[in-house]
Protein backbone atom coordinates (compact mmCIF):
# COMPACT_ATOMS: atom_id res chain seq x y z
CA UNK A 1 0.00 0.00 0.00
CA UNK A 2 1.63 3.25 -1.00
CA UNK A 3 0.88 5.87 1.82
CA UNK A 4 0.71 9.64 0.73
CA UNK A 5 3.95 11.43 2.63
CA UNK A 6 1.30 13.52 5.33
CA UNK A 7 3.84 12.59 8.04
CA UNK A 8 7.82 12.86 8.59
CA UNK A 9 7.19 9.21 9.14
CA UNK A 10 6.31 8.56 5.26
CA UNK A 11 9.43 9.96 4.07
CA UNK A 12 12.26 7.91 2.18
CA UNK A 13 14.50 5.52 4.63
CA UNK A 14 17.45 7.68 3.05
CA UNK A 15 15.91 10.99 4.08
CA UNK A 16 17.49 12.43 6.68
CA UNK A 17 15.67 14.39 9.41
CA UNK A 18 17.17 17.85 10.69
CA UNK A 19 16.43 20.11 14.03
CA UNK A 20 14.93 22.37 11.57
CA UNK A 21 12.44 20.62 10.11
CA UNK A 22 11.61 19.65 13.42
CA UNK A 23 10.68 23.01 14.05
CA UNK A 24 8.98 23.38 11.06
CA UNK A 25 6.72 20.66 11.94
CA UNK A 26 6.05 21.85 15.36
CA UNK A 27 4.93 25.03 14.20
CA UNK A 28 2.97 23.85 11.73
CA UNK A 29 1.52 21.62 13.91
CA UNK A 30 0.42 24.61 16.75
CA UNK A 31 -1.52 26.77 13.53
CA UNK A 32 -3.12 23.38 12.34
CA UNK A 33 -4.25 22.83 16.20
CA UNK A 34 -5.68 26.71 16.19
CA UNK A 35 -7.51 26.43 13.03
CA UNK A 36 -9.20 22.88 13.36
CA UNK A 37 -9.05 21.24 16.41
CA UNK A 38 -9.36 23.79 19.52
CA UNK A 39 -12.92 24.76 18.52
CA UNK A 40 -14.16 20.99 18.51
CA UNK A 41 -16.41 19.43 20.89
CA UNK A 42 -15.36 16.80 22.31
CA UNK A 43 -18.27 14.57 21.32
CA UNK A 44 -17.45 15.27 17.66
CA UNK A 45 -14.22 13.55 18.33
CA UNK A 46 -15.05 10.55 20.34
CA UNK A 47 -17.06 10.21 17.09
CA UNK A 48 -14.26 10.34 15.21
CA UNK A 49 -12.73 7.93 17.17
CA UNK A 50 -15.02 5.28 17.45
CA UNK A 51 -15.80 5.24 13.41
CA UNK A 52 -11.88 5.14 13.10
CA UNK A 53 -12.16 1.84 14.78
CA UNK A 54 -15.56 0.81 13.21
CA UNK A 55 -13.32 0.57 10.40
CA UNK A 56 -9.82 -1.02 11.72
CA UNK A 57 -12.41 -4.17 12.56
CA UNK A 58 -13.72 -4.33 9.20
CA UNK A 59 -11.83 -7.65 7.65
CA UNK A 60 -12.41 -5.53 4.56
CA UNK A 61 -10.41 -2.40 6.09
CA UNK A 62 -7.16 -1.39 4.13
CA UNK A 63 -4.79 -0.91 7.41
CA UNK A 64 -5.46 -3.92 8.77
CA UNK A 65 -5.19 -6.28 5.83
CA UNK A 66 -2.10 -4.59 5.41
CA UNK A 67 -0.76 -5.09 8.73
CA UNK A 68 -1.60 -8.39 8.82
CA UNK A 69 0.09 -9.21 5.42
CA UNK A 70 3.00 -7.26 6.51
CA UNK A 71 3.02 -6.74 10.16
CA UNK A 72 5.31 -10.24 10.99
CA UNK A 73 8.24 -8.67 8.58
CA UNK A 74 8.04 -4.97 10.37
CA UNK A 75 6.96 -5.76 13.96
CA UNK A 76 7.78 -9.33 14.60
CA UNK A 77 4.49 -10.38 15.70
CA UNK A 78 2.47 -12.84 13.62
CA UNK A 79 -0.31 -12.29 11.94
CA UNK A 80 -2.92 -13.94 14.23
CA UNK A 81 -1.21 -12.32 17.36
CA UNK A 82 -1.42 -8.79 15.34
CA UNK A 83 -5.42 -9.53 14.69
CA UNK A 84 -6.27 -10.44 18.25
CA UNK A 85 -4.30 -7.75 19.95
CA UNK A 86 -5.83 -5.24 17.62
CA UNK A 87 -9.70 -6.46 17.71
CA UNK A 88 -9.04 -6.23 21.39
CA UNK A 89 -7.86 -2.48 21.40
CA UNK A 90 -10.34 -1.47 18.86
CA UNK A 91 -13.06 -2.75 20.29
CA UNK A 92 -12.37 -0.53 23.31
CA UNK A 93 -13.13 2.78 21.06
CA UNK A 94 -17.21 3.13 21.55
CA UNK A 95 -19.04 6.33 23.37
CA UNK A 96 -20.18 4.70 26.19
CA UNK A 97 -16.56 3.52 27.23
CA UNK A 98 -15.29 7.37 26.67
CA UNK A 99 -18.01 8.82 28.17
CA UNK A 100 -16.75 6.70 31.51
CA UNK A 101 -13.28 8.19 30.62
CA UNK A 102 -14.19 11.26 30.46
CA UNK A 103 -16.38 11.26 33.64
CA UNK A 104 -14.11 9.73 35.28
CA UNK A 105 -11.03 11.90 34.70
CA UNK A 106 -13.26 14.78 33.93
CA UNK A 107 -16.08 14.98 35.54
CA UNK A 108 -19.14 17.24 35.17
CA UNK A 109 -17.09 20.68 34.39
CA UNK A 110 -19.55 23.42 34.31
CA UNK A 111 -19.26 27.14 32.88
CA UNK A 112 -16.63 27.86 35.54
CA UNK A 113 -14.66 25.23 35.84
CA UNK A 114 -12.99 24.01 32.70
CA UNK A 115 -10.07 22.59 31.62
CA UNK A 116 -7.54 23.02 28.33
CA UNK A 117 -4.99 20.38 27.16
CA UNK A 118 -1.26 21.33 26.13
CA UNK A 119 -0.74 23.04 23.00
CA UNK A 120 1.59 20.43 21.77
CA UNK A 121 1.94 17.26 22.97
CA UNK A 122 5.42 15.11 22.47
CA UNK A 123 5.46 11.58 22.97
CA UNK A 124 8.39 9.63 22.92
CA UNK A 125 7.22 5.78 22.01
CA UNK A 126 8.80 2.90 22.96
CA UNK A 127 8.94 -0.39 20.35
CA UNK A 128 8.05 -3.57 22.32
CA UNK A 129 3.99 -3.46 21.74
CA UNK A 130 1.77 -1.28 19.32
CA UNK A 131 -1.14 -0.19 22.19
CA UNK A 132 0.54 2.41 24.35
CA UNK A 133 1.11 4.58 21.37
CA UNK A 134 -1.91 4.22 19.84
CA UNK A 135 -3.72 5.33 23.28
CA UNK A 136 -1.39 8.32 23.52
CA UNK A 137 -2.82 9.46 20.28
CA UNK A 138 -6.14 8.82 21.21
CA UNK A 139 -5.89 10.77 24.39
CA UNK A 140 -3.92 13.62 23.12
CA UNK A 141 -7.06 14.46 20.62
CA UNK A 142 -9.48 14.39 23.19
CA UNK A 143 -7.22 16.97 25.32
CA UNK A 144 -7.31 18.90 21.73
CA UNK A 145 -3.52 18.66 21.87
CA UNK A 146 -1.51 19.10 18.58
CA UNK A 147 0.84 16.34 18.59
CA UNK A 148 4.01 14.64 17.55
CA UNK A 149 5.33 11.43 18.10
CA UNK A 150 8.68 10.52 18.22
CA UNK A 151 8.98 6.38 18.24
CA UNK A 152 11.64 3.71 18.67
CA UNK A 153 13.97 3.02 15.91
CA UNK A 154 11.96 0.61 13.38
CA UNK A 155 8.65 1.19 15.62
CA UNK A 156 6.63 2.99 13.30
CA UNK A 157 4.51 1.19 11.23
CA UNK A 158 1.49 0.78 13.38
CA UNK A 159 1.19 4.06 14.82
CA UNK A 160 1.55 5.39 11.43
CA UNK A 161 -1.03 3.39 9.96
CA UNK A 162 -3.56 4.54 12.97
CA UNK A 163 -2.70 7.96 12.03
CA UNK A 164 -2.93 7.34 8.07
CA UNK A 165 -6.48 6.18 9.30
CA UNK A 166 -7.26 9.24 11.22
CA UNK A 167 -6.32 11.58 8.44
CA UNK A 168 -8.38 8.76 6.08
CA UNK A 169 -11.55 10.04 7.91
CA UNK A 170 -10.93 13.55 8.87
CA UNK A 171 -7.57 15.70 6.98
CA UNK A 172 -8.09 18.26 9.42
CA UNK A 173 -7.76 16.27 12.72
CA UNK A 174 -4.72 13.87 10.99
CA UNK A 175 -3.19 17.11 10.02
CA UNK A 176 -2.97 18.08 13.86
CA UNK A 177 -0.84 14.38 14.08
CA UNK A 178 3.28 14.15 13.35
CA UNK A 179 5.38 11.19 13.31
CA UNK A 180 8.77 10.55 13.15
CA UNK A 181 11.52 7.79 13.93
CA UNK A 182 14.76 7.82 15.16
CA UNK A 183 17.43 6.00 17.32
CA UNK A 184 16.89 7.55 20.89
CA UNK A 185 19.95 9.99 22.14
CA UNK A 186 19.85 12.57 18.92
CA UNK A 187 20.22 15.53 20.81
CA UNK A 188 20.09 17.94 18.32
CA UNK A 189 16.69 16.28 16.92
CA UNK A 190 14.98 15.86 20.59
CA UNK A 191 16.43 19.49 21.72
CA UNK A 192 14.29 21.38 19.59
CA UNK A 193 11.25 18.79 19.84
CA UNK A 194 11.35 18.89 23.66
CA UNK A 195 11.75 23.18 23.65
CA UNK A 196 8.83 23.33 21.15
CA UNK A 197 6.70 21.02 24.07
CA UNK A 198 4.26 22.23 26.65
CA UNK A 199 4.15 18.25 27.71
CA UNK A 200 6.16 15.61 27.21
CA UNK A 201 5.21 12.15 27.86
CA UNK A 202 8.00 8.78 27.20
CA UNK A 203 7.45 5.44 28.16
CA UNK A 204 10.68 3.26 28.33
CA UNK A 205 13.61 2.29 30.73
CA UNK A 206 14.03 4.22 34.11
CA UNK A 207 17.36 5.28 32.91
CA UNK A 208 15.76 6.00 29.54
CA UNK A 209 13.30 8.29 31.68
CA UNK A 210 15.60 10.48 34.07
CA UNK A 211 17.63 11.22 30.44
CA UNK A 212 14.16 12.42 28.97
CA UNK A 213 13.55 14.64 32.41
CA UNK A 214 17.17 15.63 32.97
CA UNK A 215 16.95 17.44 29.47
CA UNK A 216 13.14 19.18 29.56
CA UNK A 217 13.04 22.73 30.03
CA UNK A 218 11.64 23.47 33.60
CA UNK A 219 8.26 24.80 32.30
CA UNK A 220 7.68 21.26 30.05
CA UNK A 221 4.94 19.07 31.95
CA UNK A 222 7.14 15.23 31.90
CA UNK A 223 4.45 12.06 32.35
CA UNK A 224 7.16 8.87 32.49
CA UNK A 225 6.02 5.36 32.21
CA UNK A 226 9.04 3.75 33.67
CA UNK A 227 9.58 -0.58 33.57
CA UNK A 228 7.04 -2.70 35.72
CA UNK A 229 6.51 -5.75 35.66
CA UNK A 230 2.90 -8.32 36.57
CA UNK A 231 2.27 -11.80 38.14
CA UNK A 232 -0.78 -13.73 38.13
CA UNK A 233 -2.13 -15.85 41.33
CA UNK A 234 -4.60 -19.11 40.79
CA UNK A 235 -6.50 -19.74 44.08
CA UNK A 236 -7.26 -23.38 45.15
CA UNK A 237 -11.07 -23.06 44.79
CA UNK A 238 -10.55 -22.75 41.12
CA UNK A 239 -8.31 -26.07 40.53
CA UNK A 240 -11.06 -28.24 40.43
CA UNK A 241 -11.62 -30.37 37.21
CA UNK A 242 -14.92 -28.86 36.12
CA UNK A 243 -12.86 -25.29 35.66
CA UNK A 244 -9.24 -26.05 35.26
CA UNK A 245 -9.44 -26.17 31.17
CA UNK A 246 -10.76 -22.19 31.76
CA UNK A 247 -8.19 -21.16 34.51
CA UNK A 248 -5.67 -22.45 31.61
CA UNK A 249 -6.93 -21.26 28.72
CA UNK A 250 -7.23 -18.25 30.86
CA UNK A 251 -3.73 -17.96 31.97
CA UNK A 252 -2.40 -18.76 27.90
CA UNK A 253 -3.90 -15.59 26.70
CA UNK A 254 -1.66 -13.86 29.10
CA UNK A 255 0.80 -15.48 28.02
CA UNK A 256 0.61 -15.13 24.25
CA UNK A 257 -0.88 -11.75 24.23
CA UNK A 258 1.94 -9.43 22.34
CA UNK A 259 4.13 -12.80 22.88
CA UNK A 260 4.28 -11.52 26.30
CA UNK A 261 5.79 -8.18 25.68
CA UNK A 262 5.01 -5.23 27.71
CA UNK A 263 4.54 -4.51 31.47
CA UNK A 264 1.08 -6.02 31.85
CA UNK A 265 2.24 -9.42 30.67
CA UNK A 266 2.71 -12.04 33.30
CA UNK A 267 6.38 -13.16 34.39
CA UNK A 268 4.86 -15.48 37.05
CA UNK A 269 2.07 -17.81 37.96
CA UNK A 270 1.60 -18.18 41.35
CA UNK A 271 -0.72 -20.95 42.15
CA UNK A 272 -2.02 -22.42 45.50
CA UNK A 273 -1.52 -25.65 46.61
CA UNK A 274 -4.28 -27.71 48.14
CA UNK A 275 -6.55 -27.66 45.28
CA UNK A 276 -8.37 -30.77 43.45
CA UNK A 277 -5.91 -30.44 40.32
CA UNK A 278 -2.05 -30.09 41.80
CA UNK A 279 0.34 -27.04 41.30
CA UNK A 280 2.65 -29.10 38.75
CA UNK A 281 -0.35 -30.04 36.84
CA UNK A 282 -1.47 -26.83 36.11
CA UNK A 283 1.92 -25.97 34.81
CA UNK A 284 1.45 -29.52 32.70
CA UNK A 285 -1.90 -28.34 30.92
CA UNK A 286 -0.47 -24.97 30.48
CA UNK A 287 1.67 -26.32 29.04
CA UNK A 288 -0.21 -28.19 26.54
CA UNK A 289 -2.18 -25.44 25.75
CA UNK A 290 0.82 -23.38 24.35
CA UNK A 291 1.66 -26.27 22.19
CA UNK A 292 -1.88 -26.45 20.94
CA UNK A 293 -1.52 -22.15 21.06
CA UNK A 294 1.32 -22.01 19.22
CA UNK A 295 -0.46 -24.32 16.10
CA UNK A 296 -3.07 -21.53 16.26
CA UNK A 297 -1.22 -18.31 17.25
CA UNK A 298 2.24 -18.68 16.54
CA UNK A 299 4.45 -16.90 18.42
CA UNK A 300 6.35 -14.09 16.31
CA UNK A 301 9.74 -13.23 15.17
CA UNK A 302 12.53 -12.74 18.01
CA UNK A 303 16.43 -11.29 17.81
CA UNK A 304 19.34 -13.64 18.47
CA UNK A 305 19.58 -12.52 21.43
CA UNK A 306 16.14 -13.28 22.94
CA UNK A 307 16.44 -16.92 21.74
CA UNK A 308 20.05 -16.89 23.23
CA UNK A 309 18.63 -15.64 26.73
CA UNK A 310 15.84 -18.25 26.74
CA UNK A 311 17.90 -20.81 25.95
CA UNK A 312 19.72 -20.01 28.65
CA UNK A 313 17.46 -20.05 31.61
CA UNK A 314 16.26 -23.33 29.88
CA UNK A 315 19.31 -24.53 30.20
CA UNK A 316 19.65 -23.45 33.77
CA UNK A 317 16.43 -25.37 34.52
CA UNK A 318 16.83 -28.26 33.22
CA UNK A 319 19.96 -28.90 34.88
CA UNK A 320 18.05 -28.42 37.93
CA UNK A 321 15.17 -30.67 37.25
CA UNK A 322 17.57 -33.61 36.38
CA UNK A 323 18.74 -33.55 39.54
CA UNK A 324 15.64 -32.18 41.86
CA UNK A 325 12.14 -33.19 41.76
CA UNK A 326 10.95 -29.84 42.88
CA UNK A 327 11.14 -28.31 39.58
CA UNK A 328 10.22 -29.13 36.66
CA UNK A 329 10.42 -27.76 32.54
CA UNK A 330 8.21 -28.44 29.77
CA UNK A 331 9.44 -26.90 26.11
CA UNK A 332 9.08 -26.42 22.58
CA UNK A 333 10.66 -28.70 20.61
CA UNK A 334 13.29 -27.64 18.13
CA UNK A 335 12.60 -23.92 18.89
CA UNK A 336 12.45 -21.59 21.69
CA UNK A 337 8.66 -20.50 20.72
CA UNK A 338 7.58 -21.07 24.50
CA UNK A 339 8.33 -22.67 27.75
CA UNK A 340 7.03 -23.34 31.18
CA UNK A 341 9.20 -23.91 34.27
CA UNK A 342 7.53 -25.53 37.56
CA UNK A 343 9.75 -24.62 40.89
CA UNK A 344 9.27 -24.44 44.08
CA UNK A 345 11.14 -21.11 44.97
CA UNK A 346 8.54 -18.60 45.75
CA UNK A 347 10.75 -15.58 44.87
CA UNK A 348 9.91 -13.72 42.02
CA UNK A 349 11.79 -14.14 38.92
CA UNK A 350 12.18 -12.09 35.65
CA UNK A 351 11.37 -13.79 32.71
CA UNK A 352 12.98 -13.44 29.26
CA UNK A 353 9.34 -13.47 28.18
CA UNK A 354 8.32 -14.22 24.79
CA UNK A 355 6.29 -16.92 26.15
CA UNK A 356 8.77 -18.55 28.91
CA UNK A 357 6.85 -18.52 31.96
CA UNK A 358 7.14 -19.41 35.65
CA UNK A 359 4.95 -21.65 37.75
CA UNK A 360 5.23 -21.43 41.68
CA UNK A 361 3.33 -23.67 44.23
CA UNK A 362 2.31 -21.28 47.13
CA UNK A 363 0.82 -22.12 50.35
CA UNK A 364 -1.53 -18.54 50.71
CA UNK A 365 -1.38 -15.20 50.14
CA UNK A 366 1.29 -14.56 52.85
CA UNK A 367 4.08 -16.89 50.38
CA UNK A 368 3.03 -14.52 47.48
CA UNK A 369 3.38 -11.35 49.17
CA UNK A 370 7.00 -12.62 50.62
CA UNK A 371 8.31 -13.62 47.02
CA UNK A 372 7.37 -10.53 45.62
CA UNK A 373 8.78 -8.19 47.78
CA UNK A 374 11.89 -7.47 45.72
CA UNK A 375 9.85 -5.98 43.12
CA UNK A 376 7.11 -3.41 45.01
CA UNK A 377 6.73 -0.70 44.16
CA UNK A 378 7.52 -1.65 40.44
CA UNK A 379 4.09 -4.28 39.92
CA UNK A 380 1.99 -2.79 36.92
CA UNK A 381 -1.08 -5.76 37.29
CA UNK A 382 -1.94 -8.56 39.03
CA UNK A 383 -4.17 -11.54 37.34
CA UNK A 384 -6.57 -13.56 39.94
CA UNK A 385 -8.31 -16.25 39.18
CA UNK A 386 -10.73 -16.70 42.14
CA UNK A 387 -14.14 -17.05 43.31
CA UNK A 388 -16.15 -13.58 43.07
CA UNK A 389 -15.98 -13.39 46.89
CA UNK A 390 -11.93 -14.16 47.34
CA UNK A 391 -11.47 -11.87 44.12
CA UNK A 392 -12.54 -8.99 46.17
CA UNK A 393 -10.69 -9.68 49.53
CA UNK A 394 -7.39 -10.40 47.11
CA UNK A 395 -8.10 -7.22 45.27
CA UNK A 396 -8.18 -5.10 48.31
CA UNK A 397 -5.10 -7.15 49.72
CA UNK A 398 -2.94 -6.77 46.55
CA UNK A 399 -3.76 -2.68 46.83
CA UNK A 400 -2.57 -2.04 50.46
CA UNK A 401 0.33 -3.75 48.87
CA UNK A 402 0.81 -1.63 46.28
CA UNK A 403 -0.60 -3.14 43.21
CA UNK A 404 -2.13 -0.16 41.02
CA UNK A 405 -4.36 -2.69 38.76
CA UNK A 406 -6.15 -6.07 39.54
CA UNK A 407 -7.61 -7.82 36.75
CA UNK A 408 -9.49 -11.06 36.01
CA UNK A 409 -6.86 -13.84 35.08
CA UNK A 410 -6.85 -13.67 31.15
CA UNK A 411 -7.51 -9.61 30.83
CA UNK A 412 -3.71 -8.99 31.65
CA UNK A 413 -2.97 -7.28 28.22
CA UNK A 414 -6.52 -5.83 27.72
CA UNK A 415 -7.01 -2.96 30.56
CA UNK A 416 -10.47 -1.40 30.06
CA UNK A 417 -10.15 2.07 28.17
CA UNK A 418 -11.20 3.78 31.73
CA UNK A 419 -7.44 2.12 33.17
CA UNK A 420 -4.98 4.80 35.32
CA UNK A 421 -1.89 3.80 33.82
CA UNK A 422 0.41 2.98 37.12
CA UNK A 423 -2.54 4.19 39.23
CA UNK A 424 -2.88 7.71 37.47
CA UNK A 425 -5.47 9.51 35.54
CA UNK A 426 -5.29 8.91 31.88
CA UNK A 427 -6.69 12.25 31.02
CA UNK A 428 -6.49 14.22 34.20
CA UNK A 429 -2.54 13.85 33.74
CA UNK A 430 -2.46 15.90 30.54
CA UNK A 431 -4.75 19.00 31.24
CA UNK A 432 -4.75 22.09 33.40
CA UNK A 433 -7.94 23.37 35.30
CA UNK A 434 -9.16 26.78 35.32
CA UNK A 435 -10.98 27.85 38.29
CA UNK A 436 -12.96 31.18 38.02
CA UNK A 437 -14.54 32.06 41.45
CA UNK A 438 -17.43 34.65 40.93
Amino acid sequence: MNLPNYFLADLPSEAELTPTMIVAACDTLKRNREKYLQARSTDEIVNILCEVAAEWLKPENKFRRFVLEYGLAQTGFSPAILEKGLESFFRRFTPVNFQALLAQDLGDADAWHFWRGPELLVHVAAGNIPNPALMSLTLGLLTRSAQFMKCASGAVFLPRLFAHSIYDLDPKLGACLELAEWRGGQVDLEAVLFANADCVTATGSDETLAAIRARLPAKTRFLGYGQRVSFGLVTREVLREETIAEMVARAADDVIAWDQNGCLSPHVFYVEERGAVESDQFAARLAAELIRRETLEPRGKISVEEAAAIASKRAIYEALATHRGDVKIWVSPNSTAWTVVFEHETRFRFSPLNRFIYVKPVPDLAAVLSGIDEVHGKVSTVGIAAPPEKMRQLAVQFAHWGATRICPLGQMQNPPLTWRHDGRPALGDLITWIDVEL
